[in-house]
């Protein structure tokens, strides 16, 4: 069990930057996602992690151990990949012991860890098949039981589950989960999928252009989110934004004017000399519809979810938000509505996409 870390480190191909300058720490036993759109970094720095790629600059450590310029074999991590590169010609028994049996290791200590691996992975029927006669869950299932016979210092999963239908996915999220809780090993997870980050990790590294937005716990990042580029990425809907035009404060914090014309108390305290350029951020959860609301507008799409309705709702200026239906009557297409606010919920984002909350 061995901590991570990146200090100063800059990746370039050719003329182009990807990674500028990054560093973070991951503690022993963490649990990490590095989260952020395709082409944000994320898998570059797992593979220079890795060694798969040289950094053009900076140093990496792995357990307080300088391993920029070693060998991946030499690292003491093990990767498992968004494709399952298994060997097809090979048993699900070859295909987990490879590796050990290219270092040397005497044949009974690799049965013992094959054999131990199936076990934690529930491969222990599947292990005299080939790839070819396994789903797609099973198929990863193995390859995770490759990385894990190794015993590493770390485990680096990129993209591990975006091959697997819904269902699959949601179970081999929870066989990660459990793996983790068993082995108390660093594990590094790099992944577009906001939900597989916020079920899994013990904190979220959220990544935009090759720089990190914010660090922070699940929950912190949803409801506490650093930049508007957070608030936008995590969480499912969308949280909704509002072009305001800020007001003369009324002692309780700032005042804006809402799309429409309506004036709303925010509670959020900002400096005095803060610029114009302001946007209102809201999660669907906290914009309900109230018969007073200071939000008119009409109901254009009805998302039923079993567990919370979730209304689309199109402003007089053409623009759409998401809103809370629970709780209320039946609606239906077209009906017009008041959406009114959570005041202790809301969010300010100044011009630079800082955010701004009330205390």
């Amino acid at each position: 069990m061995q901590g991570i870390e990146w200090v100063n480190v800059s990746k370039r191909f050719g003329a182009t930057q990807v990674i500028p300058d990054f560093s973070l720490r991951i503690e022993p036993g963490e649990f990490v996602a590095l989260l952020g759109p395709s082409g944000c970094g994320k898998s570059t720095l797992l593979r220079m992690l890795a060694g798969l790629e040289p950094v053009s600059a900076g140093s990496m450590r792995i357990g307080g151990r300088e391993v920029t310029t070693l060998p991946p074999g030499q690292r003491g991590v093990a990767m498992v990949f968004q494709q399952y590169a298994l060997y097809p010609h090979m048993s699900v028994r070859d295909n987990m012991a490879f590796g050990l049996r290219n270092i040397g290791m005497p044949a009974d200590q690799i049965g013992q860890r094959v054999e131990a691996a199936a076990k934690m992975l529930e491969l222990g029927s599947l292990l005299e098949r080939r790839p070819a006669q396994l789903s797609g869950g099973q198929r990863q299932r193995v390859a995770i039981g490759r990385a894990l016979v190794k015993q590493p210092s770390a485990f680096l999963l990129d993209e591990p589950m975006s091959n697997l239908d819904a269902a699959l996915r949601t179970r081999t999220r929870v066989e990660l989960a459990r793996l983790h809780k068993q082995l108390r090993t660093t594990m590094l997870l790099v992944t577009h999928d906001q939900v597989e980050a916020m079920t899994l990790a013990d904190r979220i590294v959220v990544m935009n252009q090759g720089r990190i937005e914010q660090v922070a716990t699940p929950m912190e990042a949803y409801d506490r989110p650093a930049t508007r580029f957070v608030a936008g990425f995590v969480g499912s809907p969308a949280m909704n934004f509002l072009p305001v035009q800020r007001q003369p404060d009324d002692g309780g914090g700032a005042v804006v004017q809402l799309p429409g014309g309506a004036l709303l108390s925010t509670g959020v305290r900002l400096d005095a000399s803060a610029a114009d350029g302001w946007t209102l951020g809201v999660r669907p959860e906290a914009l309900q519809v109230q018969a007073e609301g200071l939000l008119p507008g009409t109901v254009e799409v009805i998302e039923r979810l079993g567990d919370r309705t979730l209304l689309h709702v199109q402003l007089p200026d053409g623009s759409l938000v998401v809103a809370d239906g629970r709780a209320q009557p039946e609606r239906a297409i077209g009906d017009t509505v008041r959406l009114g606010f959570a005041r202790d919920k809301l969010h300010l984002f100044d011009a630079q996409g800082r955010a701004h909350r009330a205390s």
